[in-house]
């Protein structure tokens, strides 16, 4: 699928798209090793009692002769040495002997002395963080390295992923950790999905990407500059993900969602030995759960506790626009979403997308419905939802024109009628991208303060819708 933009929660948005990212696995080249020759004035025929034999003699007869005749020439010098050694001052040696020509091993390196280097810092950097609202991933400190376990990475899961951050050069984990070791902080990056960009940016490290899987429904405009230029690479998603151009990038580490199915992406990376990393943020139904992930993203870069510090901030402030509208004591009714070829998708009531509306103040005309999407019938929405107050997330439609161009019913709910008809994509891209979906995932507060200005405008006089618009 095109467009990383995120899981689709409600029929007519963008479907949830694999998160493509490219690897770079340079294939390795050892350089040649030669034997450099020995010297030739450091090649020996033969040694006798000290002296070479370069020369040829005519018989063995006349080379003995010579051989006894130097032998007693030199045990006759020896004598004399010794005695002029008695005679002498006792030296002290030298701290080191430089040996000779002929004590010198022709395959011996000799190398040079340099001043030592001082060591690289091995430690981590970052303070250490709490996972308090995502209920898929847990960061464990251990000594020496950090333990990042992916519990749920795709629904019905039956086996997590864990993976163990190390600081460059440090030593590595203990054998039975059993989990995929990963040097950290990494310098580049693979995005298979538009919703890890807002994170990169809390950390100042969205320069890192290196790739993406599709540029089409990217709404962030740095990377769609750079990806235009060709500074990003494009390599596809899915199981149809360019493992080649992965390879030839070699990245630190290739970010993707999955779904325990035939089109993920992953499991070829895995066979390819790519430094592949399953991110399952899109399964949590908190919005709060969502945004927490940032702290996931940025533990590669040992920056978690800067990534704390805006999350932290996006609480705060998500908290305070949820208890102004605690406080309503009337609560308007919602229903979402649009049909979509004869099937009406809706959340549930304890999925994301319900969960934002209860904290905005609202009641979900679903709510009492389990699960996470519901697959009902255009008059089951119709009779349960017709006198909602509200209508969000319609799709496509920019106006209520195009809304009702797609079925003439729509003029029956009483939200049409009234005017209430609201969409998440007052930011667009031109091929129908939506930031919603992308830095919305990390900025879940500004969201809800947009369902809050719908609901009841007076709660928040001051504040501009920014995800949303009213369809005219």
């Amino acid at each position: 699928m095109h467009g990383s933009q995120g899981i689709k929660v409600e029929a007519g948005q963008s479907p949830a798209l694999y998160r493509n990212c490219r690897s770079q696995d340079k294939s390795g080249i050892l350089p040649q090793i030669r034997k450099s020759p020995q010297p030739s004035r450091l090649r020996r025929v033969g040694l006798v009692y000290g002296y070479q034999l370069t020369r040829a003699y005519p018989s063995t007869g006349q080379l003995l002769k010579e051989v006894i005749m130097k032998k007693s020439l030199v045990l006759l010098s020896m004598v004399f040495v010794l005695l002029a050694a008695a005679c002498r001052p006792v030296l002290t040696p030298p701290s080191q002997t430089i040996p000779t020509e002929t004590e010198i091993d022709a395959t011996e390196v000799i190398a040079p002395t340099s001043e030592p280097k001082a060591p690289e810092s091995n430690s981590f950097k970052s303070a250490r963080v709490k996972v308090e609202f995502a209920r898929n991933f847990t960061i464990e400190y251990q000594d020496g390295y950090k333990l990042l376990t992916v519990t749920q990475p795709w629904a019905g899961a039956e086996q997590a992923f864990r993976y163990a951050l190390i600081p460059r050069g440090a030593a590595q984990p203990p054998t039975d950790v059993n989990a995929m070791v990963v040097e950290t902080p990494i310098e580049s990056f693979v995005a298979m999905s538009t919703t890890y960009y807002p994170f990169l940016e809390w950390i100042g490290q969205l320069g890192t990407v290196v790739a993406i899987d599709d540029p089409t429904y990217v709404f962030n405009a740095d990377v769609q500059s750079r990806a235009a230029a060709g500074e990003i690479a494009v390599v596809g998603s899915g199981a149809g993900a360019d493992i080649e151009n992965l390879i030839a990038l070699s990245p630190d580490v290739i970010m993707t969602n999955a779904y325990g199915s035939i089109y993920d992406s992953h499991p070829k990376m895995l066979e390819a030995n790519l430094p592949v990393v399953i991110n399952a943020d899109y399964l949590e139904d908190s919005p709060l759960g969502r945004a927490e992930w940032g702290k996931f993203i940025a533990a590669f870069y040992d920056q978690e506790d800067v990534a704390a510090a805006e999350f932290d901030r996006v609480v705060a402030d998500y908290n305070n626009v949820k208890a102004l509208a605690a406080a309503m004591t009337e609560k308007v009714t919602v229903i979402t979403n649009t049909d979509y070829q004869g099937t009406w998708y809706v959340p549930g009531g304890q999925s994301f997308a319900a969960n934002l509306m209860k904290d905005a103040g609202a009641a979900y005309v679903f709510a009492d419905q389990e699960g996470s999407t519901l697959p009902l019938s255009f008059e089951v929405v119709f009779d349960k939802g017709k006198d909602a107050d509200y209508w969000i997330n319609v799709g496509f439609p920019t106006d209520k024109a195009s809304l009702l161009g797609l079925d003439a019913r729509y003029a029956e709910f009483k939200a049409f009628q009234t005017d209430q008809v609201f969409n998440n994509n007052a930011r667009a891209n031109a091929n129908g991208g939506l930031d919603y979906f992308e830095s919305g995932v990390a900025n879940p507060d500004i969201v809800l303060k947009d369902l809050v200005k719908i609901f009841y405008p007076d709660l928040l006089p001051d504040h501009m819708l920014y995800y949303y618009q009213k369809l005219n």
